[in-house]
């Protein structure tokens, strides 16, 4: 029997083993979920891809967010340069651009800065030149006066640097330099295909460059008077431009922008969009789907300290039944299973966890997807919950966005794929 403090000490290393940040290639906590996903697979769809066109290739990657994306992207990351190919990957709203108000020009300056990082042996002058430009209508951003005669990658790095960081943080300066650069943006992608055509010419024959920019799903959707929304004006409206760099780029996309009624303008711009499900834990007709619970268990088991793997149900749930609670509570939505794990670590002294526990976990996470839903949005979830289906409407891609509703898919033994929708499982007693 632990004593207090031993437990305490379990509780908080279990707690903190549950945090909700990607996975590293390699990690022993990362488990294979393609089975109960519909067999997709972002190493064999997306890169080979890359690895086959003799053309550059610029591809869309979506699904909800903390589905697994950017662990997913990172394995992929991993097995190409572990084949020779060269990739730049960045997580955009980490440094580089705010998702509460994102525009293309940010996207490109991100790459920009991203390539002057990676691409050590290439001639940044063409960068520089273009930057001198355009100095001396930022040089209240910059606070920088350039000598040419002493262009190195450093410098260059370095404005871009305080632009993107200007762009994230401060929505004045962000709009001052959009102003000043969105005239020059055609320019500025000339300098960079220049820069790009130098850095590839230091790299061996045959390999790929591919910039992976991540996390641009997280951009929030802005309606303009027009009633286009910011997502519609970045991903199609500036598609040319997005596609204008002379490598092999992922975008990550908004999942409601996959299901719009822009969905074959994308496929013609930028070829049919990987999309990451959420783990089918129930059946269409409402029934469990072991299966897929197996793997969320899994999920579970590869990250409590090791010596309590081997049971699950007595070391850390009282009964398989809280187990198989918090599984399906989750809707298969991974984030929302590691979340469910650390609230419920919070709400006991003591292992294992008893279902009071699991069950006020539960009942906080259910009232914040709650207030998530307004009014005029219950009839829908009613419906979705019925028919399994939704509708290509602003609302019902709303409620995608928001996670409130969740997409599963499925192979039947004939072959035959399934994608079909449900509500998420913890509103289904709101309904």
């Amino acid at each position: 029997m632990p004593s207090l403090q031993e437990m305490e000490d379990l509780l908080d290393e279990i707690y903190n083993a549950f945090t909700p940040t990607p996975l590293q290639p390699g990690d022993p906590a990362y488990v294979d979920c393609r089975a109960v996903r519909g067999d997709e697979d972002v190493v064999e769809d997306l890169g080979r891809t890359v690895q086959r066109s003799r053309n550059f290739t610029y591809q869309l990657y979506s699904g909800y967010r903390g589905s697994g994306k950017t662990t997913e992207l990172l394995r992929l990351k991993q097995d190409l340069e572990a084949r020779g190919h060269v990739v730049v990957y960045f997580a955009a709203d980490e440094e580089d651009l705010s998702v509460q108000d994102a525009e293309y020009t940010d996207i490109l300056l991100a790459c920009t800065r991203h390539l002057l990082k990676r691409l050590k042996e290439a001639n940044p002058a063409p960068i520089l030149h273009w930057l001198k430009e355009r100095l001396w209508e930022l040089k209240d951003v910059t606070l920088t006066d350039i000598n040419l005669e002493k262009v190195n990658l450093e410098l260059a790095l370095q404005e871009f640097s305080k632009l993107t960081a200007a762009v994230r943080a401060e929505p004045g300066q962000r709009r001052k330099i959009r102003a000043s650069l969105e005239p020059h943006m055609e320019t500025l992608i000339q300098a960079l295909n220049l820069f790009i055509k130098d850095g590839r010419s230091h790299l061996p024959q045959k390999t790929k460059l591919l910039v992976i920019a991540d996390n641009l799903d997280r951009i929030v959707p802005i309606f303009r008077d027009n009633e286009r929304s910011n997502h519609e004006e970045i991903f199609l409206d500036r598609h040319e431009q997005l596609k204008a760099l002379n490598c092999d780029i992922i975008y990550t996309v908004p999942i409601s922008m996959i299901y719009s009624r822009w969905a074959t303008e994308l496929k013609d711009n930028y070829g049919i969009p990987l999309v990451l499900p959420s783990i089918m834990v129930h059946q269409k007709n409402g029934e469990p789907y072991d299966q897929g619970l197996e793997i969320l268990q899994t999920v579970i088991r590869r990250r409590v300290p090791p010596s309590l793997q081997d049971a699950l149900v007595s070391n850390i749930f009282e009964s398989k039944t809280v187990l198989r609670e918090l599984c399906l509570m989750s809707g298969g939505y991974v984030r929302d299973l590691v979340q469910l794990m650390q609230e419920a670590i919070t709400k006991t002294d003591v292992l294992p966890l008893e279902a009071r526990a699991v069950r006020r976990a539960t009942d906080a996470l259910r009232d914040v997807y709650r207030r998530t839903v307004e009014e005029q949005q219950w009839t829908l979830l009613r419906d979705v919950h019925e028919t399994k289906a939704i509708k290509n409407d602003e609302m019902h891609r709303s409620l995608l966005f928001s996670r409130c509703l969740l997409e599963y898919r499925y192979f039947e033994d004939n072959g035959d794929k399934h994608i079909w929708y449900d509500v998420h499982p913890l509103l289904w007693k709101e309904l």
